[in-house]
This record gives C-alpha cells, structure tokens and sequence, in this order.
C-alpha cells in the first residue's frame, strides 16, 4: 500500500478537495431546489451553498424554510415534498462523493 494521504495538507490538495466539496454541494442544492415546495419561488431562490476550506453547507433563508422541510402533513405540487434537502443529500450521496473525489484522484496520481 502506498499511503499518499498526507499530500491532502498541501495548498493544492486543500485547494482541490474545497472544489469537490463546492461541486457536490452546487449539485444537492440542485436537486433540493427540484423538489422544495414551490409557491412563488421564493424559498427555491433563497436556497444556497457556502464552503469555507473543508467545511461547506447548503442552507436555506426563509423564515419558513424549517417548517416547511419538516412539517409532513402539508400538501405540496407533484414533485415537491416535506425534507427536500434531507431527501436529496441521502439520494444523491453517492454523486457527491464522486464529485468530491473527481480532482483528488488525479492529485493523488500524480497529475
């Protein structure tokens, strides 16, 4: 096995691995805001996503975009649901991790 782990900590490493996380997040948001209930827009349009280094977050800024998530018994449009952001993280983890991983692997050979 030939551990290259530590190359992670570089400049560049660090720098890459922060472009992976901003790609996998750009694509939860996407499909989050496929199915976030949808009156105006409002709450699709306020969705968000931050990445500072290694650490990263989608958010949403609506008084109501907590209620909303959480609250099961609301009918929405087809297509729209309570726990769009919960729901799109679970079903789209595995795309996020290869969107993660799409730069370091070529980091990690060598290129």
């Amino acid at each position: 096995m030939d551990w290259r782990g530590q190359r992670l900590w570089t400049a560049r490493g660090r720098r890459l691995a922060s472009e992976g996380l901003q790609r996998a997040l750009e694509h939860g948001l996407g499909v989050s805001n496929s199915r976030v209930p949808l009156e105006e827009g409002t709450l699709e349009r306020s969705g968000r996503v931050d990445v500072d280094g290694l650490n990263g977050a989608i958010s949403y800024d609506t008084v109501y975009a907590v209620r909303q998530h959480e609250e099961l018994t609301w009918k929405h449009l087809p297509g729209r649901q309570a726990k769009y952001l919960e729901s799109a993280m679970n079903d789209e983890r595995e795309v996020m991790l290869q969107l993660m991983a799409v730069t370091l692997r070529r980091f990690f050979r060598g290129g």
